[in-house]
């Protein structure tokens, strides 16, 4: 039982200072989209911060990560030799980041074009060249950053690591604050952000290390036998990332081509991540050095009670918040950004890409809670093949529907992707004996959560409609926002009690501690 306390306290701790990075975020993108709207310098601000950002969850967060942690916390277990393989690890990624940033600077260009073709033809061409010269060593400074807390995770130190995204999102506000006061171009002033913040990010982590002993000074990279077996492991993690972010770049290359479509997508895509932010990086921050330790100790039923909870955890926070997009997408919308350079007519083409995304955020919250079951056994082969699947889904979808149903083909391939991903991801587990097996807890407990949002849905549709002039009127908006998501919580919250949804004696005491 402290066992399991402890695990969902962790998640408790990651999701809260989540929450406090993603509210963070919302301001800023509230500020961007008030600044620059879906304008030409948003589109080309928003690509370009998103090359440092793909790269990164594909070299260090995405494959680097999911093969360093495991072995890394199955080293502090045995005792052994954790921190000269966490050094080796540094040392190594931190050269191979060096040529991929040195590179990136000559083939921009071409890096541009790869994300968004549509833009060749239009100012947004080298505006985005030029950003994006500017963001990308930001690479350099956060994937080190991301090794640095997968470590810090693997010694049960969660808060550090959750909490360096906050520290991006409030560099961000502050500049662009200071830039408005100023009179300064606010597009440059955001962009030069970008690699100062990742600056900062990796300066708080590895300080925070260092606290505990682990002193990450970089040396000559070595391949040792150790690093060897990690760029084994990370190979397949690698082309799974690079699968996904694939999977990305279809779905933006189809919105460049609609004006202001990648701009819609990507405030619809933020407010989306609320949730998977919260509930999933929670889980894969948690879980897999949990669930790594577990199974090198031979704890089947340890891991079975890890997997469940994680699952239970994720479905009780994510059903909810997914119906409430998919419900009143709009009012969310409109409240949170149609102001400034942000019209009726971009809250309108957001809502409708928010609603199709909220479809999807389950199967992407349940894929963190699968996906460790294979990498704590140092299986990233058949994630991979399962990602290449949903490569398959998704192009097919976004392009083969974006003449009919245009920039929302991108967001229906999405989340088509999402759940033909989660479905393999959990055939493929059927083989992992009982860490993988739902328990009766989780079977007796899922159709009651579901049961919960459906009346949270119903609540959320009578009050939408009911306050639907609200919306429209500036001193009303605000507050009528406010009761919509406050009472929603509130229908919620009742009705998982009432229905005995949870354990609330489990909840209080993950609280407590």
């Amino acid at each position: 039982m402290t066992r399991q306390i402890r695990l969902i306290s962790g998640f408790f701790t990651v999701g809260g200072w989540t929450m406090i990075s993603r509210i963070a975020g919302f301001v800023r993108d509230i500020m961007i989209a008030g600044f620059l709207g879906a304008g030409p310098v948003a589109e080309a601000f928003l690509i370009a911060f998103s090359l440092p950002n793909m790269f990164r969850r594909f070299f260090a967060e995405g494959a680097f990560n999911m093969a360093f942690v495991p072995m890394f916390a199955k080293k502090i277990e045995a005792g052994e030799d954790a921190e000269g393989f966490a050094r080796d690890a540094f040392s190594g990624l931190l050269a191979l980041l060096v040529v991929l940033s040195v590179l990136a600077q000559i083939f921009m260009p071409w890096l541009v074009l790869a994300m968004a073709s549509g833009f060749l033809a239009d100012e947004r061409f080298q505006l985005a060249v030029d950003f994006g010269r500017i963001a990308f060593p930001y690479i350099l400074f956060i994937s080190l950053a991301a090794l640095i807390s997968g470590a810090l995770n693997a010694m049960g130190r969660f808060w550090v690591a959750a909490a360096v995204p906050v520290v991006l999102n409030l560099f961000f506000i502050a500049s662009m604050m200071l830039a408005w006061l100023a009179g300064w171009n606010i597009g440059l002033m955001l962009i030069w952000t970008v690699p100062v913040a990742g600056m900062a990010q990796l300066a708080l982590v590895w300080l925070a290390a260092r606290r505990l002993g682990l002193s990450l000074v970089p040396r000559w990279p070595v391949l040792t036998p150790e690093i060897r077996r990690l760029a084994i492991i990370a190979a397949p993690a690698a082309l799974a990332g690079g699968v996904l972010q694939i999977n990305l770049l279809v779905g933006r290359q189809v919105a460049s081509f609609f004006d202001g479509a990648i701009a819609w997508l990507n405030y619809a895509d933020r407010l989306y991540q609320l949730p998977l932010g919260v509930v999933g990086i929670a889980i894969g921050v948690v879980l897999l050095p949990d669930l790594s330790r577990k199974l090198r100790a031979s704890d089947e039923a340890g891991g079975q009670n890890a997997v469940n909870r994680a699952a239970e955890f994720s479905l009780v926070l994510t059903l909810p918040a997914a119906v409430a997009l998919m419900v009143v997408p709009l009012p969310l919308i409109s409240v949170l950004f149609q102001r400034g350079a942000f019209s009726a007519t971009d809250a309108e083409m957001t809502a409708l890409a928010l609603a199709i995304y909220a479809i999807g955020l389950p199967a992407f919250v349940l894929q963190k809670v699968l996906q460790p079951l294979y990498f704590a056994r140092e299986d990233t082969r058949r994630p991979f093949y399962f990602a290449v699947v949903s490569l398959v889904v998704n192009a097919v979808l976004a392009i083969g529907l974006s003449g009919v149903l245009g920039f929302t083909a991108a967001a229906i391939g999405t989340t088509a992707a999402g759940w033909s991903m989660l479905a393999l991801l959990w055939f493929g587990s059927r083989s992992m004996g009982r860490s993988a097996m739902p328990d009766a807890r989780l079977i007796r407990g899922f159709p009651r959560i579901l049961a919960a949002s459906g009346a949270m849905a119903l609540a959320l549709w009578l009050a939408a409609n009911m306050m639907a002039p609200w919306f429209h009127l500036p001193g009303l908006r605000y507050g009528a926002l406010a009761i919509l998501v406050i009472g929603g919580m509130g229908v919620y919250t009742i009705a998982i009690f009432a229905f005995g949804a949870i354990d609330a004696g489990d909840l209080k005491r993950a609280i407590r501690r």
